[in-house]
């Protein structure tokens, strides 16, 4: 990101700017919605909430959402799949994306109109400073003239639109078939001149900053590969917070905004130095600069994950894998920098004290993100101790080049948690070096297969509204309400995930079931099926749902209105569905696991019977 002209004021705080967006569209009827949790319920197509649309794509797809069709709200998210790219100006593993949707109501003008007078009117910014990418169509859908009309209407000239393909300006399917559309992305131009006559915002020279996307989806794709119009047409639009943020306060990158800033001041503190100074004279402070941004990204998306209600926990799976990673790649740039002491927890209050207005289960988990750092940072000392053990004993076998083989270095890697730049630092100390061409290679080749896995693996997910994923949605309230009748109430749920083939169900506990209690959990889950019992849906405030013993997580306002699923006599939960319309449909319910997630936490794997 470079250097802006705007003329804004450096007046903008994250907090002024989530409040500005959220009332913005409040004032166009649009029902404000609370950041639902960083960990998806019932999609094993990701490991995080990676976008404020995800939760939302049951009623994207037609569920009818409590709170109406315009909604709006500012969502928590992690994507790690550039975490690589953590440390320039723009990249980080947790975000907050603004976005406002619209479930089958307004459509192309209205969006687009109220995306230009936020930009313009409410943050200020220039209309000349902006650009926009528009469908240019295909042989399939054709170009999104409509689009292009109504940008030309609100005043943006020629120059400022530029058509382009799929690659940049289409969404989805999430599946292989399903809700997709054009886009209609937009850019903030940085002034500075065009590296090319072909210079534009698919360009990646700095130029364009891209700042907001509308997505239009107003097709379905078929199985045969054809697009038909949806009868409910859609709108879903994302903005990233510390991007805009950035750009508001004239900062050469998201770092230099007020979400952290405290970080890197503290960073400082701890250094003795003062980079901060030298922001625009980076030569000698570029590489400190890119440790300090990495760091400051990763505490917070690691307090964020620790905070979350669902209780994840650092482990070698799933989410948990790349948590205990971002703790140890932090570890080991503290590291790097001089600091050895364990000052995790230390950043994590300043993450805490930054945000608990806007997000109170950071206060409300203080004590398990503090507790899960300590533990964190001294079973990491152990394993830099068993790794360097190993190390040493590699580096006095070496002969001859005494170079230390790629395949030995992604073994200390990949089996002892020992970090690469160590082993290059060892080496160097007993004389030697590292093939990293070898190196580099194994982890490619490790990080295609995780790929490839992964894909196998995370089938379905919310976009999946087959029969045979609701009704497995539905076992997973009976299954609640069965242990909640054995264990007793004091269970909870602390996270699922269904696919076409099975669940997998969390629940609070702090002990193995025992096999009479497992059988006693699958008969009283059969019995309700036998019973062929309505699934019934109701629309209720939260405070008629906690009246009314509704379990699940109550994170709305007291006035908003939530979806209550009743299976009487078993469950009455707060959830977004979709559900079976009765228990029959399940047919038999067969727990094929019982194991434990973590520390308090245990796991149910279980699937029911195929038609």
């Amino acid at each position: 990101m470079k250097q802006t002209n705007c003329n804004q004021s450096n007046s903008w705080s994250s907090k002024k700017l989530r409040k500005s967006y959220l009332e913005f569209f409040k004032s166009y009827g649009h029902e404000i919605i609370p950041s639902a949790s960083l960990l998806p319920d019932n999609d094993p197509t990701v490991l995080f909430t990676t976008a404020g649309m995800h939760p939302l794509v049951p009623y994207l797809l037609g569920e009818k959402h409590p709170l109406g069709r315009r909604l709006v709200d500012c969502q928590k998210c992690i994507r790690t799949d550039d975490i690589e790219e953590v440390g320039d100006e723009t990249h980080l593993t947790f975000f907050e994306m603004l976005g406002n949707w619209s479930l089958g109501d307004y459509f192309k003008r209205e969006s687009i109109t109220m995306s230009y007078e936020f930009l313009t009117l409410e943050l200020g910014i220039p209309k000349e400073r902006l650009a926009v990418t528009v469908f240019e169509g295909d042989d399939s859908v054709p170009r999104d003239v409509e689009t292009h009309h109504i940008w030309s209407s609100l005043g943006l000239r020629e120059n400022q639109i530029f058509f382009y393909g799929r690659k940049e300006n289409w969404w989805g399917p999430a599946g292989q078939t399903g809700p997709c559309g054009p886009d209609s992305e937009i850019f903030y131009d940085n002034g500075c001149n065009p590296c090319s006559d072909q210079c534009g915002p698919a360009c990646n020279c700095g130029k364009y900053v891209e700042i907001w996307n509308n997505v239009f989806m107003e097709y379905k794709k078929e199985g045969n590969g054809t697009y038909t119009l949806l009868s409910q047409k859609n709108v879903d639009t994302g903005m990233g917070l510390e991007r805009i943020l950035a750009i508001l306060n004239n900062k050469n990158s998201v770092f230099e905004t007020d979400l952290f800033l405290p970080l890197i001041m503290k960073l400082e503190d701890l250094m003795g130095i003062k980079i901060l100074n030298e922001i625009n004279n980076m030569n000698s402070a570029e590489e400190t600069m890119k440790q300090f941004r990495i760091i400051a990204d990763h505490m917070r998306s690691i307090t964020f994950l620790l905070a979350d209600d669902k209780g994840i926990i650092p482990s070698n799976t799933e989410q948990g894998y790349i948590l205990r990673r971002l703790i140890r790649r932090t570890l080991r740039l503290l590291k790097k920098c001089n600091i050895n002491q364990n000052v995790l927890p230390e950043f994590a209050e300043i993450v805490i004290l930054n945000n608990q207005e806007e997000y109170p289960e950071l206060v409300r988990n203080r004590d398990f993100i503090f507790d899960q750092l300590k533990k964190e940072y001294h079973l990491f000392r152990k394993t830099l101790d068993s790794g360097l053990k190993k190390a040493e004993q590699f580096m006095r076998s070496l002969e001859g080049d005494r170079i230390l083989s790629g395949d030995l270095a992604f073994k200390l890697y990949d089996t002892y948690g020992f970090p690469i730049e160590l082993t290059i630092e060892l080496a160097e100390e007993y004389g030697a070096s590292v093939d990293l061409f070898e190196f580099n290679r194994k982890y490619k080749e490790h990080q295609e297969k995780s790929r490839v896995g992964a894909e196998g693996k995370f089938k379905g997910g919310l976009a999946d509204q087959s029969e045979r994923t609701a009704r497995l949605h539905t076992a997973t309230h009976l299954l609640n309400g069965a242990l909640r009748i054995v264990l007793g109430n004091t269970v909870y749920q602390k996270g699922s995930n269904i696919n076409a083939d099975r669940l997998r169900f969390d629940f609070s506990f702090d002990r193995k079931l025992t096999e009479e209690e497992l059988q006693k959990v699958e008969q009283i889950v059969n019995e309700a099926i036998d019973k062929d019992i309505p699934v019934i849906c109701e629309e209720l405030t939260t405070t008629e749902a906690k009246d009314q013993g509704a379990i699940g997580v109550f994170d709305h306002k007291y006035e908003q209105r939530v979806k209550v699923y009743t299976i009487q006599g078993y469950s009455k939960e707060i959830c977004g569905g979709p559900h079976a319309s009765k228990t029959s449909e399940l047919k038999h319910f067969t727990i094929l696991k019982e194991e434990s997630s973590s520390a308090g936490v245990r796991r149910i794997k279980a699937s029911i019977q195929e038609d």
